[in-house]
């Protein structure tokens, strides 16, 4: 069963196209990433899910949870916004007991006692929002979207700002409620959250749909073109080695797409006369390179897109 389907919908905003002709299917109990440079049209596709935009009236339609429906978004869907907002005025507990309530769930106290605890927020409960660091406002906004246990979560860059233990407890938290049943939907830059996290992956560039499977299927689609390399010099750069078409430079290694046809051991060779090839393999292109690949504009596969 699909959580989401989405059929042929176009989106404009006067002149300009945000969203172009886009199907897609969210399987239920996946967790689902959308990827895509900024102003690619993430934020209106998840507010279309959400109902917040809707649709140009020339045909398409959106079913949410087995709906086609005009109205708001229902207390079936949880949603965190890209533009974080809660009551600054109001205390952390009095905000949890308030969306709940809204949600419509009423055994809500031993919920939020859970998630305070959780995300080490306990202490701060009586304090107000407005007293609260970015990352701890993050993590209450958060608990609002899922504290009714929704069977559709969507969360619009939920990892943005967050240092890396804040990051790893969201992250968690995300898995768990996939675990529990509910369907994960979010968008994210971080392609090292989304290959790591993500059953199903969406990269949406001007408007239109470029990727849309899993990791694997994804990479199979550009082949094994990519070397992981590291050599112990200075800092030489392989970019001038025939045969090598890019570098991505990752400090510790670097990343070199090899042209079609090319004997990568006549690579390895030109590598070793500049420093001890301290590691050599060739592998799938990582999330990052095929989304430079499509991203960038001066590559081929953009000029395709």
């Amino acid at each position: 069963m699909n959580v989401v389907e989405i059929e042929n919908v176009t989106k404009t905003f006067g002149r300009h196209v945000a969203v172009d002709d886009l199907s897609l299917a969210v399987p239920q109990g996946s967790i689902y990433g959308f990827i895509g440079p900024n102003g690619s049209g993430k934020t209106t596709t998840l507010r279309m899910i959400m109902r917040i935009y809707h649709p140009d009236s020339s045909g398409g339609h959106i079913h949410v949870l087995g709906e086609e429906s005009f109205q708001a978004a229902n207390d079936r869907i949880g949603y965190l916004p890209e533009e974080r907002g809660l009551y600054k005025k109001m205390k952390v507990r009095e905000v949890l007991r308030f969306y709940a309530e809204l949600k419509g769930r009423r055994d809500f106290h031993q919920a939020v006692a859970d998630w305070l605890e959780r995300f080490e927020l306990t202490e701060w409960s009586d304090k107000k929002i407005d007293t609260l660091s970015k990352g701890m406002a993050q993590k209450v906004q958060f608990i609002s979207a899922v504290i009714a246990q929704p069977e559709l979560v969507i969360l619009d860059e939920p990892f943005s700002g967050l240092d890396p233990v804040n990051t790893d407890a969201l992250r968690e938290a995300v898995l768990d409620l996939r675990r529990s049943g509910s369907t994960v939907i979010f968008s994210t830059h971080d392609m090292g959250v989304a290959e790591k996290m993500c059953d199903f992956i969406f990269m949406i560039y001007k408007g239109r749909k470029v990727l849309d499977g899993t990791l694997e299927s994804i990479q199979a689609q550009y082949g094994q073109d990519t070397l992981r390399v590291a050599v112990d010099g200075n800092g030489f750069d392989p970019q001038g080695i025939d045969g090598v078409e890019r570098v991505n430079d990752f400090g510790r290694f670097q990343e070199l797409r090899v042209a079609p046809g090319v004997d990568t051991q006549s690579i390895l060779t030109a590598l070793m006369k500049h420093g001890r090839v301290t590691h050599f393999e060739q592998t799938q292109p990582s999330l990052h390179d095929i989304f430079v690949r499509i991203a960038d504009p001066d590559s081929e596969e953009n000029g395709d897109a």
